[in-house]
This record gives C-alpha cells, sequence and structure tokens, in this order.
C-alpha cells in the first residue's frame, strides 16, 4: 500500500499545528472571558440585604420574607444564565470559526507545500528521464533563484551526473577506440595468412594451418565487431527512419537460413504481423539478426526455432538445453554464458543478448526471456511503435 506522499505530510502537521494552537488559544481565550465576567458582573446581596436596598426603593411585598427570597433566585439565575450563555456562545461561534479558518489554512498549506516541493519534483522528473531512457546523463537541472538548499541539492545532483557522464564517455570512447585499433593488425594479420596459403608452394600442412588461423582471426573480428555495436548501441541514437520489425525479420531469416540448415534446426513458418517502428534500422537488423542466431547456435540437432512480429513486439522462440529462471539474466550481461555446452554450433562470445538489450534500450524498449518448460527460450523485444 503506499504511503502518504510529503505534500500531504507536510500539509497534515502544518493543520494539525494550525488546529492545536487554535484549540489552546481558544482554551487561553475561555478562562480570560470567564475571568472577566466573574469580576465584572455585579454581586449579589445576601436576600436580607435585597429586601433593605428594596426597602429604600419602597418596594416592598407586605412583609413576604419568601417573596423576597423568590426575587433573590431569579436574580441570580438570570446573572448565571447570561454567563452561561456567553461562555458558549464563545465556545460556539469559536469553533465554527477555527474549523473555517483551519480549512483555509490546510488549503494554503497544501499549496505552499507543493510550491516549497516543486524543486524536489524536477530533480526527480529528471531522473526518472535518465533512468527511463537508459541515457541522457547530459541533463541538467537549472533551478535558478537564490541559492537555498534546494538549488544545493540541484548542484550536487547536477555534479554527481557529470561524472557518471564523462565516466560513461569515457568508457564508451575506450572500447570503440580500442576496438578500432585493434582491427587494423587483424585486418593485416587476415591478408598475410591469405596471401600464404593461396601461394602455389605453400605445403599442404601450412595450408591448414593457415586456415585454422583464419578460423582463429575470423572469431576475433566477430569479437571485436560486437564491442563496437555494443559501444554503439549505448550512444544515442543518430538515425531515426520508420522501419517494420516484420520486413527486418523477413530479410535475417533469409540470410540465416543456411546456417540454421546447416545447424540441422528447422526454422518453422513465422507470423510476422506488421510491426512499424522508428529507429536505427542497422541496429534493429543486427538486434533481429542476434537472436536468431542464439536461437540456432544454442539449440540441439532436430529443434527448432520460430519468429513472430506484432505491434511494436518482435518474438523469437527456439528449443534447446533447459534454461533456469535465475540463470536467464546472465544471459544479458558481456561475456557470461552459461557454463553447460550447447551442443549445436560453435560457442559465442556472450554479447549477442547483451547487444540485443543495448540497442532495444536505445530505442527506449526493453527486452524479456523466459524459459520454455521443454528446453530453449522465448525471447520479445519490445519497442515503442512507429
Amino acid at each position: 500500500m503506499r504511503g502518504r506522499t510529503i505534500r500531504a505530510r507536510l500539509t497534515a502537521i502544518y493543520g494539525g499545528l494550525f488546529f492545536l494552537a487554535g484549540a489552546v488559544l481558544m482554551a487561553l481565550t475561555y478562562l480570560l472571558v470567564w475571568q472577566i465576567l466573574n469580576r465584572s458582573m455585579p454581586k449579589m446581596p445576601d436576600p436580607q440585604a435585597l429586601q433593605t436596598m428594596l426597602a429604600r426603593l419602597k418596594i416592598t411585598f407586605g412583609g413576604n420574607q419568601e417573596q423576597v427570597d423568590t426575587l433573590y433566585n431569579v436574580i441570580r439565575d438570570a446573572q448565571e444564565q447570561q454567563r452561561s450563555d456567553v461562555l458558549n456562545g464563545l465556545l460556539v461561534q469559536g469553533a465554527v470559526a477555527l474549523v473555517g479558518v483551519g480549512a483555509v489554512a490546510v488549503a494554503l498549506g497544501w499549496l505552499l507545500a507543493g510550491r516549497a516541493l516543486r524543486p524536489v519534483h524536477q530533480v526527480t522528473e529528471t531522473a526518472k528521464r535518465i533512468a527511463g531512457s537508459g541515457r541522457g546523463l547530459h541533463e541538467r537541472i537549472d533551478l535558478g533563484g537564490q541559492r537555498n538548499e534546494m538549488t544545493e541539492l540541484a548542484t550536487t545532483f547536477n555534479a554527481m551526473l557529470e561524472r557518471l557522464d564523462n565516466s560513461f564517455d569515457g568508457q564508451t570512447r575506450f572500447i570503440a577506440n580500442a576496438s578500432h585499433e585493434m582491427r587494423t593488425p587483424l585486418a593485416v594479420k587476415r591478408a598475410l595468412i591469405e596471401v600464404t596459403i593461396s601461394r602455389p608452394d605453400t605445403s599442404t600442412d601450412a595450408k591448414r594451418l593457415g586456415e585454422s588461423l583464419l578460423e582463429v582471426n575470423a572469431r576475433h573480428e566477430r569479437l571485436i565487431d560486437g564491442l563496437l555495436t555494443l559501444a554503439d548501441s549505448e550512444n544515442e541514437l543518430t538515425e531515426h527512419s520508420e522501419v517494420d520489425l516484420a520486413d527486418i525479420a523477413e530479410n535475417v531469416l533469409d540470410q540465416l537460413a543456411g546456417p540454421a540448415r546447416d545447424a540441422g534446426v528447422e526454422v518453422r513458418a513465422a507470423t510476422l504481423g506488421p510491426s512499424p517502428v522508428v529507429g536505427d534500422p542497422v541496429l534493429l537488423e543486427r538486434l533481429t539478426q542476434n537472436l536468431v542466431e542464439n536461437a540456432i547456435r544454442h539449440n540441439r540437432p532436430s529443434g527448432w526455432l520460430s519468429v513472430r512480429t506484432g505491434l511494436g513486439t518482435l518474438t523469437v522462440s527456439n528449443t534447446g538445453p533447459v534454461v533456469r529462471v535465475y540463470e536467464v539474466e546472465t544471459l544479458f550481461q558481456p561475456f557470461r554464458r552459461l557454463d553447460r555446452e550447447r551442443v549445436a554450433g560453435e560457442r559465442g562470445f556472450g554479447l549477442g543478448l547483451s547487444i540485443a538489450r543495448a540497442v532495444s534500450r536505445a530505442h527506449g524498449g526493453d527486452i524479456t526471456a523466459v524459459p520454455r518448460p521443454d528446453g530453449g527460450l522465448e525471447v520479445t523485444v519490445t519497442l515503442p511503435s512507429g
């Protein structure tokens, strides 16, 4: 159950203190008025003195003392009733005034609390935008105005964002620069090996060794390419085009039909419904390709895979080894793979799902994976519809 907001708590505290202060003020006023009435009201004489006063005024009751006592009681009761009416009226009218003014005070407290907490809401909204997009660390909070506790909070938050922004930018630049620097020697190495094994006088053993080295070199190049894609997908998107995930999925399935057939994996009839989105077509194609390649590589002989697209969704399902629920999140971490060997194809580098998650979040979406009861995964990408 959601607790009360800080604004509601501040309003409740303000209203409670106002009503408490009003109640204390009413009590003090009641005591003061009670004392004033006791002092200001004329003191009633005793019945004998009252008879003497009446005699001076030539008012007699025929010497009947009982009638004098009755008059005394009437006057005394009238005084008590007047004092009681004044005090009760003070309580009733004071309570009504306190409730009315208290309601106005609570409303003003609500408005003042909202105004005082507005800078906090700005900080919260900025943090939500950054957390929701997975990027945007370049945003800063500008509260303006005089320097106070809220502006100090915003300044501290901005300093934290600055450090995080520089850290992530430096990490991304390092990956990109290192990947580019490693590509050149790998390309040179591949060219030298190809030239060597293509010479007529190269021995059979040397050619066999060269082919093995080319295979190792190709794996390294795929690793560098994956790192570059991961670094690019964690940056701001520079391409925003209208694309259909169904078209991308169909193209990827055509490209990977051969590898799937060689691995003994059946590509079941895909349900490719219209799925328009806005984003980078190259990154979205790489995302789809990674998911389908994973479905082929981490499968079993005579297994199958299927692809479905819908409104802003792409789902790739496949057979394969049983994946435990607590292992799913591990699959999305870079260079993390399950300890159990997959039987179909060679093991990858553990970047496929990491790249897919980075690409999906760069487009304002996300990716989830659910283990299938009889083995394999069902991976679903959700993106904002175009």
